[in-house]
């Protein structure tokens, strides 16, 4: 029962045309947010900026059940570090996180797949009522 617009946003993937200070930018795995951080880190960095310079909060909702919190990322298993000892770990991951989100607002959120929609609305209705 959500209408919606598909277009290109400056940033993110999910806004309320009405409350377009908060948008959402999801992440399918920690795979992808590792790609994103460690071999697109420019690109997501100027997103990053480009948010922050504007005045929009920027939600980065991974779907990961399992990790759950920002403090849990410490504890994630990089698939990668089987075949590359220059993989980053959690503890990495994390503390790269962390910067991003004291460097320009970012928020880091998770949830389980099932729940990714009901989450994305929960998150922009929370930006409504807080904007």
């Amino acid at each position: 029962g959500v209408r919606f617009v598909r277009t290109k946003l400056l940033v993110g993937d999910y806004q309320d045309l009405e409350q377009p200070m908060v948008v959402v930018d999801r992440k399918a795995s920690m795979g992808e947010l590792y790609g994103n951080l460690c071999h697109d880190h420019k690109r997501f960095q100027a997103e990053c900026e480009r948010a922050h310079g504007l005045g929009i909060r920027l939600v980065v909702l991974i779907e990961n059940g399992r990790v759950g919190t920002l403090e849990g990322v410490r504890a994630w298993k990089n698939p990668r570090l089987k075949y590359t000892p220059y993989a980053w770990d959690g503890d990495r991951m994390y503390k790269v996180m962390q910067t991003m989100q004291k460097k320009y607002g970012v928020a880091f959120l998770f949830c389980d797949k099932r729940r990714t929609a009901r989450r994305i609305l929960e998150i922009l209705e929370a930006g409504a009522r807080e904007g």
